[in-house]
């Protein structure tokens, strides 16, 4: 991603938020190329080792919103 720090770190926390709508919210305001990397970025959070487990979960609730929104288009 080309943004920011502080920008980056907004996005962030708004992706890991729990928050259904702040997730959806977040990752549509983002372009394409932006919407891959954080899918990937999302997947190697919930597979890799390393990770902590809320971080974990907080990457599964997010992949598990994004799905509902693309499941609504």
């Amino acid at each position: 991603m080309n943004i920011e720090p502080d920008q980056l770190e907004r996005i962030w926390d708004n992706l890991l938020s729990r928050q259904p709508e702040v997730i959806t919210a977040t990752f549509s305001s983002l372009d394409s190329r932006n919407q891959k990397a954080v899918l990937i970025h999302l997947q190697c959070m919930m597979s890799e080792t390393g990770w902590q487990p809320e971080q974990q979960s907080s990457a599964k609730a997010a992949i598990q919103a994004l799905e509902t929104l693309s499941n609504q288009e």
